[in-house]
């Protein structure tokens, strides 16, 4: 379950990301362009402490992008790399936003999300009259299988598209350009950050999909890769 506020937010998260985005080696759309929002989803951190939200956003005439994000209440030691900005909830007060691959909270909520299936968190807002449930504005399903285990530490993480993060017993390839990218086997050869490499392949492996107004047919949006 997610808890979101009707808040105030400033800088907004699409200001942070017109400033952030083309900085990445996966972004290829206008230098100077406005992200809009396509859709977005999110994941339940169990400590309640950490935000986990993935946009899908889209820069002109380019194609979606998926950004997964965190936000935290302090900074993350040893995370300035992938920092995003910080910002200001008028409800929670200062927000350190991040980019989600760089956060182990984020790597232990995906691998959670495909291992059970469920998916994406359901989302509430909380009001003065009690929690007020959100429509969700994608569809996000799991296929696949990934074995129980628990994520340690974010070992590695490979910035590209896929973006892949490595970690104790499993890596993970997230989808960074929403058209075209290969998750499955093939085209996750080589990209695995285990010692003798990842392929992608095997009947253990499981893939979050999503689909959103626009996209009626579920496109691959992350993988969890089995050792």
């Amino acid at each position: 379950m997610a808890l979101l506020h009707r808040a105030e937010i400033s800088p907004s998260k699409l200001e942070l990301l017109a400033g952030w985005l083309p900085g990445q080696p996966w972004y290829a759309g206008p230098a100077g362009g406005e992200p809009v929002r396509v859709a977005a989803y999110r994941f339940d951190d169990p400590a309640g402490e950490v935000g986990i939200e993935t946009m899908l956003v889209r820069v002109g005439d380019s194609p979606v992008y998926q950004v997964p994000l965190t936000y935290r209440g302090a900074p993350l030691a040893g995370a300035e790399r992938w920092l995003v900005g910080t910002t200001r909830h008028s409800v929670l007060g200062p927000r350190w936003v991040y980019d989600a691959c760089g956060d182990p909270v984020y790597a232990a909520a995906l691998v959670t999300a495909i291992r059970t299936g469920v998916g994406q968190a359901e989302e509430y807002f909380e009001t003065d009259a009690g929690r007020e449930p959100r429509q969700p504005s994608m569809t996000v399903a799991v296929t696949g299988r990934v074995p129980a285990t628990v994520v340690g530490a974010v070992r590695q993480v490979r910035d590209g598209d896929p973006t892949v993060i490595g970690t104790d017993p499993v890596d993970l390839a997230v989808a960074r350009r929403l058209s075209g990218v290969d998750l499955s086997g093939g085209g996750l050869s080589g990209v695995g950050l285990s010692g003798g490499g990842s392929s992608g392949g095997g009947s253990d492996a499981g893939t979050l999909t999503g689909a959103w107004p626009g996209q009626p047919t579920p496109l691959p949006l992350a993988r969890v890769l089995p050792r």
